[in-house]
């Protein structure tokens, strides 16, 4: 852990906090800070700062925070998401948080099966702590905007451009000869990505179709057809790195 990162309503008008117990823990057991020693904090959705140790007893601590002017700029990928299996999802919010994405949206193919959207993995509640662990490991306090859409045309014709207005298009599949460098080489410091992602065995024909026909360019990163984790971890890096040099 990086970051404590502490909800808002958790921190007082004047920057003292009470940690909770897990952070508290934290402080003590892991990171074995005393009295008038200092910790990165932030808040989610809010700027970052250090916190220095006021009180420290057996589970309690309490911080006297002092906060940056402004927050961390929100990162400028977004990926929509074919739904893999809960338990490939679950291991996946903590990475995609690290990574940095300003919002995650799942959606349906022809490859996903329907009860995967039953999922406890993808209540608020399944999800939120899984976040703020990649988030405080990363140490960032953007919490990725999460939304869901069981029927992936309506999405991509009625809803992608409100969620998502102004900006490049990328869909990426097997085989693909286009690489994201090379997709991406114009591109400029405002601009931001969605990109999108299938199941292992790839988009089908029409769900190719329609969102190349709503802007998205294929690329591609090689001939393997990777699981979900190993191609969100590769594509965001690569988009992010692309990102770095524009």
């Amino acid at each position: 852990m990086n970051l404590l990162l502490l909800d808002p309503s958790e921190v007082a008008t004047d920057g003292s906090v009470s940690l909770t117990q897990a952070h508290a823990e934290h402080v003590r057991k892991v990171l074995k800070l005393g009295t008038g020693q200092t910790v990165r904090v932030g808040m989610v959705d809010g700027a970052m700062g250090v916190g220095t140790i006021t009180t420290i007893a057996d589970r309690h601590v309490e911080l006297a925070c002092a906060f940056d002017p402004a927050p961390p700029a929100r990162p400028r990928v977004d990926l929509l998401l074919a739904l893999p299996r809960p338990k490939v999802m679950r291991r996946l919010w903590a990475p995609l948080a690290t990574l940095g994405v300003g919002q995650v949206i799942l959606t349906n193919a022809e490859k996903v099966e329907r009860d995967y959207f039953d999922s406890h993995v993808l209540q608020p509640e399944g999800y939120r702590p899984l976040l703020i662990e990649g988030l405080q490991q990363a140490r960032d306090t953007h919490m990725p905007i999460v939304s869901i859409h069981k029927r992936f045309k309506v999405l991509v014709e009625d809803h992608l451009d409100a969620l998502c207005p102004s900006v490049r298009r990328l869909v990426a599949h097997p085989g693909s000869d286009t690489r994201v460098a090379t997709a991406l080489a114009d591109v400029t410091p405002s601009d931001r990505v969605l990109l999108a992602t299938g199941p292992e065995g790839g988009w089908n024909d029409f769900e190719l179709s329609l969102l190349e026909t709503h802007g998205f360019a294929r690329v591609g990163i090689g001939p393997r057809i990777l699981t979900t984790t190993t191609a969100c971890v590769a594509l965001l890096t690569l988009v992010h790195e692309a990102l770095r040099r524009g």
